[in-house]
């Protein structure tokens, strides 16, 4: 052994951090990418589409507030099965990472409905980051990205957590020079992708990524089965609860509206922050437009009983804290030092316990993990699986 790796071998000892050079990496023969389309996709001249019974419906457009007969926005597909098995592995590698602790599934682990169970996630020095992780399930349908919107695109959406010094704090050429080192990398990107010759690019991995998260479908929950006319889906107090949620009192169709659950645009609610914490300008920042201050996309409330707590902030304990939140009046949580421009549907319907007891009742019909993807059970830098 040179004196070059006893002096690596040693810091490893005594850190535990540094890894990649020396983390044993898997060879190549060891990870083969899958030449299948996952659950929901069709494979077509080599590329998957999606397949659902919504393709049958009208256009999101068309079709009225919370109407079963709803048509989804379009998904992002075409991508070959190379590309999101490859996406999978990179999903959960921390190489990702520039201290190799953390990867994507840190935050959006997919026994946590693709969040992280934590109010504020945790960042690469173990510091709360400012806000709440969203989670990814049918990630693919949406053209906001981010709690205050500001990314269009997935690729887009994921150098921020990739380069941010507080998240995963890494560099385009420290991340495709541990990449390339890798040879069970080298051999799978060049697998996925006929233009590896001169190495693994950044725009591989962007592409690789996005269309694992794209592949991260959930519509087949009961009340999917009830939209496509299995009548006694839903039991009497998720219909109950189901009446409550596209009425006119409670509005909550009009927001997030079926089947996506999202209508995608910036609401500013004035939801409370944490004691402590300082307010959070949400949209504004990143719009510089004062009527956005405050505001934060509307998520999709698909999967929404897996990923307490709630809100940007995770202010939220439970599906029946937030619900209640919403009923006790037009900008009773608002700061008074702050004037907000608060969403036209924030007022006070005055909803019984009951109703919003059978409100979280119908959220909790939305949960579907059956097309859940495997986690690999090892990944090609050789390092510990997150």
């Amino acid at each position: 052994m040179n004196e070059t790796r006893k002096i690596a071998v040693r810091l490893i000892a005594l850190f535990g951090t540094f890894v990649s050079a020396f983390a044993q990496p898997a060879i190549a023969k060891d990870f083969v990418l899958s030449t299948q389309c996952p659950a929901s996709f069709e494979l077509r001249q080599g590329h998957c589409y999606l397949r659902t019974n919504y393709e049958r419906y009208v256009s999101l457009e068309n079709a009225g507030v919370g109407g079963l007969k709803t048509g989804l926005p379009p998904n992002r597909e075409g991508f070959a099965p190379a590309e999101i098995d490859l996406g999978r592995y990179l999903f959960f590698d921390p190489i990702l990472s520039a201290d190799h602790r953390m990867a994507c599934a840190s935050c959006h682990n997919p026994d946590q409905g693709f969040a992280d169970g934590k109010a504020r996630s945790r960042g690469a020095h173990g510091e709360e980051l400012p806000r709440n992780a969203p989670s990814l399930w049918n990630v693919g349908f949406l053209s906001r990205l981010f709690l205050d919107g500001r990314a269009t695109t997935l690729e887009a959406q994921m150098k921020g957590p990739l380069y941010d010094a507080r998240e995963m704090a890494n560099t385009p050429q420290k991340l495709l020079a541990n990449l390339n080192a890798i040879p069970a990398y080298r051999q799978l990107f060049a697998t996925a992708y006929q233009d590896t010759a001169a190495g693994i690019r950044v725009d591989h991995v962007y592409r690789a990524i996005a269309a694992f998260e794209s592949s991260l479908i959930s519509l087949n929950s009961r009340y999917d089965l009830y939209a496509h006319g299995v009548s006694d889906a839903l039991n009497k107090n998720e219909l109950e609860g189901f009446n409550v949620f596209r009425s006119f009192v409670a509005r909550c169709a009009e927001c997030h509206t079926p089947p996506l659950f999202s209508n995608q645009q910036i609401a500013v609610l004035g939801t409370p922050e944490p004691a402590g914490h300082a307010f959070d300008a949400g949209a504004e920042a990143t719009t510089g437009e004062k009527a956005m201050r405050g505001g934060f996309k509307v998520p999709s409330l698909r999967n929404i009983e897996l990923t307490a707590p709630y809100m940007h902030s995770g202010r939220f304990k439970s599906l029946r804290e937030t619900v209640s939140f919403y009923n006790e009046g037009r900008g009773h949580a608002v700061p008074k030092n702050e004037k907000l421009a608060l969403h036209w549907h924030i007022w006070e319907p005055k909803l019984s316990s009951k109703e919003l007891d059978r409100l979280v009742d119908f959220l909790k019909s939305l949960t579907d993990e059956s097309f859940k993807p495997q986690r690999p059970s090892a990944v090609p830098s050789g390092l510990q699986l997150k």
